[in-house]
């Protein structure tokens, strides 16, 4: 069933202003945002020393000399790099969803074009793209920044969107007690636009249906309405 247009601008006025606002001002112990001191504690956990030495390897195997002035600082600025984007390794995302509100609401709560960058564990190349976030509450609401956070955080480490998609839907079904999960992803490939095939501006679209998403074709067309309905 379609929200109307009061229920919808009850969902972006009150669950994006008041709870959203509130949730993106946490803080930790240290009095930082939380996503710096979350930065700081992964990067402390890379090997960057050996990230180092491995890029120097590479380097020298292809034929070029790490120590040219150009390349000099090349392993060392990989290492950092490899620390941002793996930094979903040593994150539990899950902990985002374990604060939540009990609030009456039985539409859909979509989060839409979350976008993120991810890297492809089969050739170590990024994919990036969106991601469409949605669910039916039970007894249970989320604050909406939470929903991109987890994204964010179950892309950044080495991945494939497949299983990407499947990890976002679990962790709102497991913490959330929720009716339906439905999370579409749409990505960009480079290891099949920069090389091999070779084809830009294909895109990879996954998705995952759990709960009324899956059985009730109603709600899953009001979906794709809601995500797509713009585009035509």
């Amino acid at each position: 069933m379609t929200p109307s247009g009061n229920a919808q601008s009850k969902m972006e006025g009150s669950l994006a202003d008041e709870i959203d606002g509130e949730i993106d001002g946490e803080m930790d112990g240290d009095n930082a945002p939380v996503h710096e001191s979350h930065a700081n504690k992964v990067a402390g956990k890379v090997d960057h020393a050996r990230i180092e030495r491995a890029v120097r390897e590479i380097l020298l195997a292809v034929g070029e000399n790490p120590d040219r002035e150009g390349l000099r600082e090349t392993p060392a600025r990989v290492a950092r790099m490899y620390a941002e984007m793996f930094g979903g390794l040593h994150l539990d995302p899950r902990r985002h969803l374990k604060k939540f509100f009990t609030e009456r609401y039985d539409e859909v709560v979509l989060v839409r074009d979350i976008s993120f960058q991810s890297m492809c564990e089969h050739h170590m190349l990024p994919f990036l793209g969106k991601a469409h976030v949605a669910y039916l509450p039970g007894p249970r609401i989320v604050g909406l920044s939470k929903l991109a956070r987890v994204v964010e955080e179950v892309a950044r480490r080495p991945q494939v969107q497949e299983r990407m998609t499947e990890q976002i839907a679990n962790l709102l079904v497991e913490e959330l007690k929720v009716k339906g999960v439905a999370v579409i992803i749409e990505a960009e490939h480079t290891c099949m636009t920069i090389r091999g095939v070779r084809k830009p501006g294909a895109l990879c679209i996954t998705s995952s249906m759990k709960g009324h998403f899956r059985t009730g074709s109603s709600t899953r067309a009001e979906l794709m309405t809601l995500i797509y309905g713009h585009r035509q």
